[in-house]
């Protein structure tokens, strides 16, 4: 098989599992929301996939087992997971039941964006020169609630390279006060006059 096509399969594999995931996170996400149950099954799906991939990983490749029956699983999951809610141990029991556990992570990834999207939570990167503090952030929440009306997740970035102040971006739109860019703007700025003074001396001249 040729690298283009591994490539290409891969892509569609990736594109078939996000597909998935976004079919089972929004049925979670009904079953969760019918119960008032959003953040806590938020919660609990992210305790299940650090369990799973991070802290035993040997349990992770216990559930992705084809060799493994969904009985043997089953059992597994009660025991594991005797403490997340009824809506958890059933949606992982369906899971097992489809042969999907393997698919948890993106599953919790959907899930987290679906819980995003419809609480109006949007990502926000704030680029500054040196870290915020408590009271910058706050300043910086609150102007974005008031100009976009949503919430924001403040995702923090240093570079020092700013100078000084901050440059936000939310998605598409960027804000840019940052000294680097004032400081270009400025230079610009001068250079355009310096212009404008040669043509005006040479008009004088030429007159």
């Amino acid at each position: 098989m040729s690298e283009a096509i591994q490539v290409q399969h891969q892509t569609v594999m990736d594109d078939d599992t996000r597909q998935v995931a976004r079919v089972y996170a929004d049925a979670l996400y009904k079953a969760a929301d019918a119960g008032a149950l959003v953040q806590q099954v938020r919660e609990e799906l992210g305790v299940v996939v650090e369990g799973l991939f991070v802290r035993d990983p040997g349990l992770g490749l216990f559930f992705e087992s084809a060799s493994i029956t969904r009985e043997r699983k089953a059992e597994a999951i009660e025991r594991a997971f005797s403490g997340a809610s009824q809506t958890m141990r059933s949606f992982l029991g369906v899971l097992n039941a489809h042969d999907r556990l393997m698919t948890l992570r993106p599953i919790a990834e959907a899930f987290g964006k679906l819980c995003d999207r419809v609480s109006r939570r949007v990502a926000v990167q704030v680029t500054s020169a040196v870290q915020l503090t408590d009271d910058e952030r706050r300043r910086v929440s609150d102007d974005v609630r008031a100009v976009a009306n949503v919430e924001p997740i403040l995702e923090e970035k240093i570079d020092p390279d700013i100078l000084g102040g901050l440059i936000v971006r939310i998605a598409d739109w960027v804000y840019d006060a940052s000294v680097r860019t004032r400081l270009a703007t400025i230079r610009k700025q001068l250079i355009e006059r310096s212009g404008h003074g040669v043509e005006s001396g040479r008009d004088r001249f030429g007159s």
